[in-house]
């Protein structure tokens, strides 16, 4: 089954539909690469991905072992290179609510299923993670 359809809709723009859903993304070529920058770039997506999933599979590991990490936030910044023009690092900071309650082991175990999501371990390891998470 197919995930998502694209459509090219002009001056550098694409408007994504998920196919199970109907949600739709809409992308823009990045200031320093002819486009407006009023959309999330396509690069954009890919960085804003691996801290979403990352925080997704926390929640999957906090809901089942009955942990409340809800209010945490994750801050994305990527890293352009050069020469071929590419990713090259991603930083991403975790910020956890004052009140989550959580221990030194519970902490590791969330840290460690946050570094093993899918997308961090899909994207090409050239691709610096730097990963912090403020507890």
């Amino acid at each position: 089954m197919q995930t998502s359809r694209i459509i090219y809709s002009g001056s550098l723009r694409t408007t994504a539909t998920h196919l199970q859903s109907g949600s739709i993304i809409e992308t823009d070529a990045p200031v320093d690469n002819n486009g407006k920058g009023e959309r999330f770039s396509p690069t954009d997506l890919v960085a804003t991905a691996l801290g979403s999933c990352m925080l997704t599979i926390m929640g999957i590991k906090a809901r089942d072992q009955g942990w409340n990490i809800d209010g945490t936030q994750v801050s994305i910044q990527k890293i352009m290179g050069t020469e071929p023009r590419r990713i090259t690092g991603v930083k991403v900071i975790f910020d956890f609510p004052a009140n989550h309650n959580l221990g030194s082991k519970e902490k590791t175990i969330l840290e460690k299923a946050a570094l093993t999501c899918p997308v961090a371990k899909s994207v090409h390891p050239d691709i610096l993670q730097d990963v912090t998470f403020n507890w």
